[in-house]
């Protein structure tokens, strides 16, 4: 730990607490002789000329640079795999779904390494140079012939070297991509003070504009990229977001001096897992009837930067870990605080709300996948002018970049004066508009791919027009919008202080399961209809959409997510937040003091 100094009166007695490899705490004490030693922690908030806004700029700015070569490879890349790898659709789908699904899932590391052993700039740094060599093997396999399946070839065309260069770029980007978005989002958020009531409303207002500008870089990337991609050469469009990328980190790291760093922790999952050891070894003991009893550290011994957890009367069974069995010396793997005990509460109260986005996420991957080879089959022409498939999520995009503002600065402060939250409604309420949104978007889905069908059936040389897939884009943007943003800014403030890039990374794991379901869901349907399907097909079997039944797969995710939608409102009616938590606790201490002193 590191200290700042102020003077205080020599001779003066302290006492500092220390702890050996093994985490079993030692007290010493300290005949002063010049300097009185505060956390530095303390210190930097003293400090007004770091964090806030300006700090947030450089992450703004890395933010839309990064997403330019992301979202242009997440919604072209099937288009990619399809044509130039020689994959059939489902392929072509599962594929990008499971890569996308890798880069969430490993957000999670980025989260972990910024929390426990690297500060979060340089965690991006690391695993930015990872991404950036990714990229770059992407590209150079997509510019070498050598390196791409032969023209001629029609089934089973990625083998040997080939092989090996596609899944090891892909590999090396998927880590790097993740890493950094699992360490991103909370390196601006922790320029702020959420438990100012200034800092609170900012951090609010923070992951707005972060979605914001993600959101700048999306339609550069889906509009300028993508055309260039598909109608120049797909290395250009690779290079492209190569080159935006590097541009990026150099950005990042020019705002090192700006920056707050939290002080780095003790391993998350091992707190975790010492707490469930514990409760195992300590479950034949009987909790005592007053929490009060159970072991916490003391106000004057705890670092000052730490948060002290009040006790919550949810899963009891979790108590028994900060029980102090006799004639035993208080140290890790024997006893946990209360504190350590409820940052597991508050991880395990998160995993509902966590498991009922992920239909949602499911949703999305839809919308990248069979939704951009939709347009293949479509109309390309909107306005007199051609449009790349891959493209059309310009039109969400578009919404976003003036609905962002009006939400920030129309809706939030008129539900402020009648709901009196600094985010003008609840992280959780904000999650449910947009699930409600995601169910809308996959009925219409359903409802325009019907007509899509019909039309190429009937008149294959008129299709419909690709610009009818822009409401199922819209709709759902909305419901990435307030989904996104809710489910970052929830996990960020309602997770235990040394957990707090690996809590927002949760928002990237629901993305990531509803990927891999988003597999697993074609794979199944596939081999279920085709069993059943007096056809004897699968519902979204072979090359030709216009043999699939693509709409009842959108009906289906529609009818799952309604169902998703109940179960989400059970959890999150059931959920406390920290807030609600600290009061009742607080209420319920007053209760029984009264109820002693009568």
């Amino acid at each position: 730990m590191e200290y700042s100094a102020s003077t205080i009166k020599l001779g003066s007695r302290i006492s500092c607490h220390f702890y050996y490899k093994d985490q079993s705490p030692c007290l010493v004490f300290i005949k002063t002789t010049l300097i009185h030693f505060i956390p530095t922690t303390q210190a930097s908030k003293m400090d007004g000329k770091k964090g806030g806004f300006r700090a947030c700029c450089f992450v703004f700015a890395l933010g839309a640079l990064e997403n330019i070569g992301f979202v242009a490879n997440m919604v072209s890349m099937v288009i990619y795999f399809h044509y130039l790898l020689k994959f059939d659709l489902p392929t072509s789908s599962n594929t990008l779904t499971n890569f996308l699904g890798s880069v969430c899932l490993l957000s999670l590391l980025g989260g972990f390494i910024s929390d426990t052993y690297l500060n979060r700039l340089y965690t991006i740094l690391i695993f930015g140079s990872l991404e950036v060599i990714g990229l770059s093997m992407v590209t150079i396999q997509a510019y070498s012939k050598d390196l791409r399946p032969d023209i001629t070839c029609e089934k089973s065309c990625i083998k040997g070297g080939i092989a090996l260069m596609f899944y090891g770029s892909l590999s090396i980007l998927a880590i790097g991509t993740g890493g950094v978005k699992g360490a991103l989002p909370a390196l601006g958020a922790d320029q702020f003070d959420s438990k100012d009531p200034k800092g609170a409303k900012q951090l609010g207002s923070y992951f707005n504009w972060y979605m914001l500008s993600t959101t700048f870089g999306a339609m550069t990337g889906v509009s300028f990229v993508v055309w260039v991609s598909i109608n120049k050469d797909w290395y250009w469009g690779f290079f492209m977001g190569t080159m935006a990328a590097i541009v990026g980190f150099i950005a990042i790291a020019l705002g090192k001096p700006f920056y707050h760093y939290p002080p780095l922790r003790s391993s998350p999952l091992l707190r975790i897992a010492q707490v469930i050891v514990v409760a195992f070894k300590n479950r034949r003991l009987i909790l005592p009837e007053n929490p009060v009893e159970l072991f916490e550290m003391n106000d004057k011994d705890k670092y000052q930067y730490d948060e002290k957890l009040p006790h919550t009367n949810q899963f009891r069974l979790l108590d028994k870990a900060a029980i102090v069995p006799l004639e035993t010396f208080p140290q890790p793997w024997k006893v946990c605080t209360v504190t350590q005990v409820e940052e597991v509460k508050v991880l395990t109260r998160m995993l509902p709300i966590l498991a009922s986005t992920i239909i949602m996420n499911t949703c999305l991957a839809q919308l990248q996948t069979f939704s951009v080879l939709q347009g293949v089959f479509m109309d390309q022409h909107i306005f007199g002018k051609k449009f790349p498939p891959a493209s059309i999520p310009i039109i969400p995009l578009v919404f976003m970049t003036f609905l962002i503002p009006i939400y920030e600065f129309v809706v939030v402060p008129f539900a402020l004066k009648i709901t009196g939250h600094p985010s003008g409604i609840t992280q959780l309420q904000r999650v449910g508009v947009g699930l409600i949104l995601s169910i809308i978007s996959m009925g219409v889905a359903g409802i325009i791919e019907v007509k899509r069908r019909d039309q190429s059936i009937k008149d294959p040389f008129n299709p419909i027009s690709l610009f009818w897939l822009s409401f199922q884009y819209g709709i759902f943007g909305l419901a990435d919008m307030f989904t996104i943003v809710g489910l970052m800014e929830f996990f960020y403030k309602e997770a235990p202080s040394g957990m707090k890039s690996l809590a927002t990374s949760f928002a990237w794991l629901s993305l990531s399961f509803g990927y891999f379901l988003s597999s697993a869901f074609v794979d199944i349907m596939n081999a279920v209809t085709k069993k059943i399907a007096p056809s004897k097909k699968g519902w979204i079997e072979g090359d030709d959409l216009n043999e699939s039944n693509l709409n009842l797969f959108y009906w289906f995710l529609a009818v799952l997510s309604t169902l998703n939608f109940v179960v989400y409102l059970l959890c999150a009616s059931w959920y406390k937040y920290k807030e609600d938590t600290a009061e009742s606790e607080t209420e319920s201490r007053n209760e029984t003091e009264s109820r002693n002193d009568q």
